[in-house]
């Protein structure tokens, strides 16, 4: 088990936005296409609150790349991004990283 960790720096503003597109659109598609997610996180104390932190668990790498290309594409997906962020976009960036847990990680 591997898991990515996701981070999307929001445009000012926009996170109630981005959230409510995960709560109402993401999570449904992902349930679609097999994707796991494990938690979601906001900042409440922190160097900037305009921040969307989640997880998500693959078996491996090739499931996360099969997964994604096949979310990424589909067009129920495109459209409602498009229709999510007809007013701009809601984030400026984001940053991920696949980890891995060590021999000692209570979470395996």
């Amino acid at each position: 088990m591997i898991h990515e960790l996701r981070i999307y720096h929001c445009v000012p503003g926009r996170l109630p936005d981005l959230n409510k597109r995960f709560e109402t659109i993401t999570m449904k598609l992902w349930e679609k296409h097999g994707i796991r997610p494990v938690a979601f996180w906001t900042t409440v104390i922190g160097e900037n609150n305009n921040v969307l932190t989640y997880l998500l668990a693959w078996e491996s790498l090739a499931e996360r790349e099969q997964k994604w290309a096949a979310f990424a594409s589909d067009p129920n997906w495109l459209s409602a991004r498009a229709e999510t962020e007809k007013n701009g976009p809601l984030i400026t960036h984001f940053s991920n990283s696949i980890l891995q847990p060590t021999a000692y990680s209570p979470m395996k």
